[in-house]
């Protein structure tokens, strides 16, 4: 099983980027990496279940994109929420943790927190260190840029 952790600094309140991360509406694609919402969950979000793609090694087989099925619990408006998720192709199971810490002045840290377990003992050896640190590395990569530039959005109410 693989662990990692990680935080961000935006410029958002706790409640804009619990805003941002909760829409139900339609999402702009800027990059490799979309989520559908498949049920938006109660009100408060829980139970909401999404369909994410995202970049995965090529030598996977799977063209380089990944897709994740995720059940989305322990809601708790706006300070933190847990995903399970199921993947391929590397089949596997997530479990995720993100918690909003107000900063003051307008800016949040973003805490997030998963653990990776590839189901097939062969290529858990082979692989799942590996994947699961590529995976992780684009997202520390893409998820600053993609949500100020969300919270930008928001904030002048464009698409």
């Amino acid at each position: 099983m693989q662990e990692h952790t990680h935080h961000l600094d935006v410029d958002g309140t706790p409640d804009e980027v619990w805003a941002l991360f909760w829409y139900r509406g339609p999402r702009p694609t800027t990059g490799p990496v979309t989520i559908e919402i498949l049920h938006p969950g109660d009100d408060e979000g829980e139970g909401l279940v999404r369909h994410c793609t995202f970049p995965v090694p090529r030598y996977l087989g799977s063209g380089g994109v990944a897709h994740s099925w995720e059940l989305l619990t322990e809601v708790r408006r706006p300070v933190s929420w847990r995903y399970d998720a199921i993947g391929k192709p590397l089949w596997s199971r997530a479990t995720g943790r993100t918690r909003l810490e107000d900063l003051g002045d307008g800016r949040t840290r973003i805490h997030f927190s998963e653990t990776y377990h590839a189901f097939n003992p062969v290529l858990r050896v082979l692989f799942e260190r590996r994947v699961h640190r590529f995976i992780s590395r684009n997202n520390e990569a893409i998820m600053g840029t993609a949500i100020n530039a969300g919270l930008s959005r928001m904030r002048h109410n464009t698409p």
